[in-house]
Order: C-alpha cells, then sequence, then structure tokens
C-alpha cells in the first residue's frame, strides 16, 4: 500500500455539526472557517442590509428566515489537517437531511446553549450518533450571555445525552461579567476582547501564580482555582480511546459569535478527531486504505446554482483515491460512469478537483442517474447500507394549480423527492399523488422552490393519515387479502413498495392484529 495514500487518509477530518434550532451551529462553521483562512469576515444568519450572510445559508428562503435548510458541504485546511465539514439544518422538518448526513461523517460536534442546556432535538440526533458510536465533542455555546451554571450543565449533559463527560475548557463567569475560559487540555488562560470578526490574542497565565490575580481579580481567581480542583476531583482524566469509542464526550465553552474558546476547540479536535473510519458494506467491511475507489451518495441537491438546472450528488468517499476521468461502476445500473468534472465545495461556491481522497466529500454532476443510497466502486459489487427514509407525519394532496404548466411540475417533484426532501406515494384507488413529510415547513419550502426553480404553481389539499408504513409478506395470499380489504388506503411509493397509509393509529393497531403475517415496516430499509 502506498505511504502517499496513507499520509492523505490521516490528515482528513470529516465530521458534522449538530444541535438544536438556533444554538449557533452555522456561525460556529463560519468562525472555523476563518481560522482556516478560507474567509476573511465572518458573515452571520441574520445578515443586515449591508453586512455578510453566512457562507453556508445560500438558498433565498435560508436568508429570509435565517435559518438553515438544507445541509452544506465546506472544506479547508488548517495546519497540516485538511477538515471537511457539514453544516446541518436543526429544524426538525429537515431531521431527514441531518440523520443522512451522518451516515457520512466520521465525528460530530454538537452545539449547546449555555442558557437554554439540552433541548428535544439534540437528544434525537445523540440517540442517532450512538446507533453508530459516532464520537462527539460538546461545545457550549453562547457563554456572553447569562448562561447556567457550568456545573449544572455538565449534569444535565451526563443525564439527558447518557454519555460521560469532561471539561476540556472552563469558563469564568457568564453574561457581561465573562473573563474568558481557562484551557485545561493545555494548562492556559485566554482572557476575553469581544470581537465578532477577528481574532483576538492569547495571554498566558501560570495559574498558580499571582499573575492570575492581577489578570482577573483576587476572588475570581480563587474561585476558579476552586472549580478547577473539583474538576479533577471528580471527572476522570481525558481518554482518547474511550471518545473514539464514542462513550466520554469531551466539553468545550466559548461565544462563538465573538470567536471565543473556537480556536481551543479546533485545535483539540484536529488531534483527537479520528481520521476516516471503516465503513461496513452489506458484503464486508471497507477499510479506508484499501488502493481501490469506493464511496455512496448520501444527498443529492437540484439547483446549486439556478442559471443551471443542474443536481449535484454528494459522494463521500470510504476507500482509495478517487481520479477525475476515470471509469467507476455504477453498481445499482450495472454501467460504468466517467465524470469529468468533480467538484469539491466552499457551499455554493465549487472548484473542479482532479483528485480526492478516503474520507473527502466530492460532488458530482447528476443528470438523473443517481439515487440516495447508490455506490461506485472500481468494478466490485458493493452495496453501503444505512441511509433510511423514516416514515412520513404529515401528509397532503399534491395538486397543480397552472394546467398549462404541468411538465414543470412533474420535473420539479421529481427531482426534489430525488433529493431526499419529502416522499412522494401514489395512491392505487384514485390515482392521486401524495407527498409525505416530517415537518410543516417542508411544505412551505417545496411550494417556494417549485414556484422559482420550476416556475410550477401546486396547491395542497388536506388530507388527515397517521402513518405510512410499507408493507410485506411471505403469505401472498394473506397479502393480496390485505390489499383487497384496505384498498381505499393502499399506496406505491416511488420504487412501486406497498405502502399502507393508515389514518389513525387504532387502524393500523386492528391491522397488525388481524393480519398476523404481514410485516409493517416505519423505515424503508427492511
Amino acid at each position: 500500500m502506498d505511504d502517499k495514500l496513507r499520509e492523505e487518509i490521516n490528515r482528513r477530518r470529516t465530521f458534522a455539526i449538530i444541535s438544536h434550532p438556533d444554538a449557533g451551529k452555522t456561525t460556529l462553521t463560519e468562525k472555523f472557517l476563518l481560522f482556516g483562512g478560507a474567509i476573511n469576515t465572518a458573515g452571520s444568519v441574520k445578515g443586515k442590509a449591508n453586512s455578510k450572510y453566512a457562507v453556508s445559508d445560500w438558498m433565498d428562503i435560508e436568508k429570509q428566515r435565517g435559518i438553515s435548510v438544507t445541509t452544506s458541504v465546506m472544506e479547508f485546511d488548517y495546519k497540516e489537517y485538511k477538515i471537511n465539514i457539514l453544516d446541518t439544518p436543526g429544524h426538525q422538518d429537515f431531521a431527514e437531511d441531518t440523520y443522512r448526513t451522518l451516515t457520512a461523517v466520521d465525528s460530530v460536534i454538537i452545539v449547546v446553549d449555555g442558557a437554554k442546556g439540552v433541548e428535544t432535538q439534540t437528544r434525537k440526533l445523540m440517540e442517532v450518533c450512538r446507533m453508530r458510536n459516532t464520537p462527539v465533542i460538546i461545545f457550549i455555546n453562547k457563554m456572553d450571555r447569562e448562561a447556567k451554571d457550568p456545573f449544572d450543565l455538565l449534569d444535565e449533559l451526563e443525564e439527558e445525552l447518557a454519555i460521560h463527560v469532561r471539561p476540556l475548557t472552563w469558563p469564568i463567569e457568564s453574561g457581561v461579567r465573562f473573563k474568558g475560559v481557562y484551557n485545561i487540555y493545555e494548562n492556559n488562560l485566554n482572557l476575553f476582547q469581544p470581537s465578532k470578526q477577528v481574532v483576538t490574542e492569547k495571554v498566558e497565565v501560570d495559574i498558580n501564580t499571582e499573575e492570575l490575580d492581577k489578570q482577573i481579580g483576587a476572588q475570581l481567581a480563587d474561585k476558579l482555582r476552586g472549580e478547577l480542583e473539583l474538576i479533577d476531583g471528580v471527572y476522570p482524566e481525558f481518554d482518547k480511546e474511550e471518545y473514539l469509542k464514542g462513550e466520554l464526550a469531551p466539553v468545550f465553552f466559548g461565544s462563538a459569535l465573538n470567536n471565543f474558546g473556537v480556536q481551543e476547540l479546533l485545535d483539540c479536535f484536529v488531534e483527537i478527531a479520528p481520521s476516516p473510519r471503516p465503513v461496513q458494506a452489506e458484503e464486508r467491511e471497507v477499510e479506508p486504505e484499501e488502493p481501490k475507489f469506493t464511496g455512496f451518495v448520501f444527498k443529492i441537491t437540484a439547483n446549486i446554482d439556478p442559471n443551471h438546472r443542474s443536481c449535484i450528488a454528494f459522494c463521500k468517499i470510504c476507500s482509495g483515491k478517487f481520479t477525475r476521468n476515470a471509469p467507476y461502476l455504477h453498481v445499482r445500473h450495472g454501467k460504468t460512469m466517467r465524470f469529468s468534472s468533480p467538484t469539491q465545495f466552499m457551499a455554493q461556491r465549487k472548484t473542479t478537483v482532479d483528485e480526492a481522497w478516503a474520507g473527502d466529500i466530492i460532488g458530482l454532476p447528476d443528470n438523473g442517474s443517481f439515487k440516495i443510497g447508490d455506490t461506485l466502486t472500481e468494478g466490485e459489487m458493493l452495496h453501503f447500507r444505512g441511509l433510511p427514509s423514516f416514515s412520513p407525519e404529515m401528509f397532503k394532496y399534491i395538486e397543480n394549480a397552472d394546467p398549462m404548466k404541468q411538465k414543470q411540475l412533474a420535473k420539479g417533484i421529481d427531482q426534489l423527492m430525488d433529493e431526499g426532501v419529502a416522499q412522494l406515494f401514489v395512491n392505487q384507488f384514485n390515482g392521486r399523488k401524495i407527498i409525505g413529510t416530517v415537518g410543516q415547513l417542508q411544505f412551505e419550502v417545496i411550494q417556494y422552490r417549485l414556484e422559482n426553480e420550476y416556475s410550477a404553481k401546486c396547491r395542497w389539499e388536506p388530507l388527515s393519515l397517521y402513518k405510512a408504513c410499507w408493507i410485506e409478506s411471505d403469505n401472498l395470499e394473506e397479502l393480496e387479502a390485505f390489499k383487497k380489504r384496505k384498498y381505499q388506503y393502499m399506496a406505491k411509493d416511488r420504487e412501486g413498495r406497498d405502502v399502507f397509509l393508515a389514518d389513525s393509529g387504532y387502524v393500523l393497531q386492528m391491522a397488525q392484529m388481524d393480519f398476523k403475517n404481514i410485516k409493517f415496516h416505519f423505515t424503508s430499509e427492511f
């Protein structure tokens, strides 16, 4: 095996930033890019007319609402490392996008708001990380506002996320009194000078000398010494192995908006976070150091560039090296494809690349040949799994509002469904199209994007359903009898699989009792 390959893989760090809405993911991403020298001034999520928007929120709808609605991929170099960040949407309505992203990363940074503590969405995301034993780092943000007591926050994290924690930086007060953070990992103190766009200098102080008293005052200095002793007494030493197994989460404090505590997080992160890990395919486990290229598509985005109606498939490289124009096998279609313009991203700005290595994420131009979960290899028949679609919770009929634009609407729905924004079912009884999503906001985004990107108008008609479940059975007679009896509630998904649309929890329960041999699935992977 070639040393170049091993070296390239070891310098890769691919991670996602996840949290509850409004905890500060996008702001933190911006600051990372600032330290990496990828941008010169950081934008903010709520950009005023004269200031900049965040780089990772580039859709119009993201700028209007000040939220992220789709995962964006950014990459930059920091020291000798190459970092790939995926900034994910926090709103639960787009949770599916986030779950999918988690399949393509090696570690995760969870952002928690210092005033609110752990929120519902954070819990859910943590469960997904736990399914895969993904290593987690926690960043407690917004310390420049009044926040909860740091010890209470740590207890809450342990309890709610069911993981051991170990603080590696410690805040000195919060809100108006916020003086800075003490870096336990490197034993130095960084004092706070608020600045939103540039990086402030550090003051190194030994905590056991009087120098500390001079810098922050005797009262705070005593308090800090006492707290640090307590931390050493309560929390075990930081153990990198436990972190990599996903059992221990290091905790950092700071304020992303004011650039505080961010560099400490980044320095420690590149040091301890894992380089690309083996990926489980259905056939075997794929090691990143294998010389042959393999990769899978975990996300498709339509219309990154409104002037070109193109889709881009995001491909995570699992092993080997990807070369431009080389022939690769598309496993599902069984045909060979070449890519003349693979790209790497800085959110919307993209540059063509000639080669990429395991751990990287590249964009492949897609003219409709990719679906989420597709595998590319150098000839081996592999299937990567683990990209489920979840059962939707909200349903509406979609109707065409402009008879002249039937074609545009069909194309728009098709591309947006490929992206995995929502799921399409066709009712077998009346042939009407039903869109299922996990949240209300999704319908608005679909309607907005159909109108703005495909110039098609749609209208929604209400439909009260409880759940969509995929059904299968070894007993074909029973399956047919079920379909006959429930014919009004049967639909097909895009793959042509049978889906039962239950209109209440009671109906679903009864169906499960009456038809013992039929399996009801709530995720599309079975």
